[in-house]
């Protein structure tokens, strides 16, 4: 059963459901800024971040494909109830945490399901050190640039406008902020699509289904480009709240600030070919544009309950993804 063609099917259906899902749980990342300033209703948020995760496809090739897939644990152990495993460990996590509102990552998910499933099938050496390093590396890396520029942005959008009134200023960032939430949802559809994609071509390659050469078939391109958009429109209204509210309160100006630091911060990474976290990025620029008001703008015990989501996601989408391989190859062997 595990080892037909079917089951193929299966798993291709469930990485693109997880891919759903991350759109879905990562609408927030898209839209909560642009929708906190009041420059879009929820409605017309969504669809213009759903459309801009699509155009993505043209803009980028897959670097972090081949890293999920090749670059996280050794390939030649790879099977069905690995990559079964490794997804279910991502699910989980993700609507465990989408339930509690808070802004996790679906792609530490889905890496951390896969050390999860690897580890129990092979033990440690499965392991593919370098690809794991910079990727956990990167969870405190990307919201630390995410600051940084959100910090920056910021400032420099407040010295360039010191001489306008705030009426002007304000008309001039909502439209800026049509660009700039257009232009993070560009970099959110290059980086989380290509993590399943590099799921879904794991499962082909350990089929033989790609012949000699790992490599992401156009058709896998397009439809996952396709459903994390879908999910995206849906939207985790849920995250919403959080990331546009709780952790600290954003006109038009600091909108266009976070969404500008974290589009650039992410751009980057997908062309580096790193895995990156939208979420953690978008919530670090978050957190640097209140900051350059005072840092009591910034509500820390909310930021505090994130980070504390960030630091359990790998572990504990890896246990769930090593507690199912065990109970499956179980009860099947």
């Amino acid at each position: 059963m595990l080892d037909s063609m079917a089951f193929v099917v299966f798993l291709i259906i469930a990485a693109l459901a997880f891919d759903f899902l991350n759109g879905f749980h990562d609408s927030a990342n898209s839209i909560s800024t642009v929708v906190s300033t009041r420059v879009l209703s929820p409605k017309y948020a969504v669809i213009w971040a759903a459309f801009f995760n699509f155009v993505a496809v043209f803009f980028v090739g897959t670097a972090v494909a081949h890293t999920v897939g090749k670059g996280i644990i050794h390939i030649d152990i790879v099977d069905n109830l690995v990559i079964l495993s490794a997804l279910s460990g991502a699910i989980i996590w993700n609507i465990s945490t989408w339930y509690y509102g808070l802004p996790s990552s679906s792609s530490h998910a889905l890496i951390g399901g896969l050390i999860g499933a690897g580890v129990s099938k092979a033990g440690t050496s499965t392991l593919f050190w370098p690809g794991i390093i910079k990727t956990t590396l990167f969870i405190f890396v990307s919201p630390a640039i995410g600051m940084a520029l959100g910090f920056t942005f910021m400032i420099l959008a407040m010295n360039l406008s010191h001489r306008s009134n705030i009426a002007k200023s304000d008309k001039l960032f909502r439209k800026l902020q049509l660009v700039s939430a257009a232009v993070y949802s560009l970099g959110h559809g290059m980086n989380d699509a290509q993590k399943t994609m590099g799921i879904i071509a794991m499962a082909l390659f350990s089929k033989g289904l790609l012949g000699n050469t790992f490599h992401i078939p156009l058709w896998v391109i397009i439809a996952c480009y396709t459903m994390i958009s879908l999910g995206t429109m849906f939207g985790g209204w849920r995250i919403v709240k959080t990331m546009g509210t709780k952790i600290t309160k954003l006109q038009p100006m600091g909108g266009f600030s976070a969404e500008t630091a974290a589009a650039c911060s992410i751009i980057g990474a997908t062309v580096a070919g790193i895995p990156v976290s939208t979420t953690h990025t978008i919530t670090g620029a978050i957190v640097g544009v209140g900051s350059t008001k005072r840092l009591s703008a910034v509500r820390w015990g909310v930021a505090g309950n994130i980070i504390w989501a960030w630091i359990l996601t790998i572990p504990v989408s890896a246990f769930i993804a090593a507690v199912t391989y065990s109970c499956v190859s179980y009860f099947i062997c």
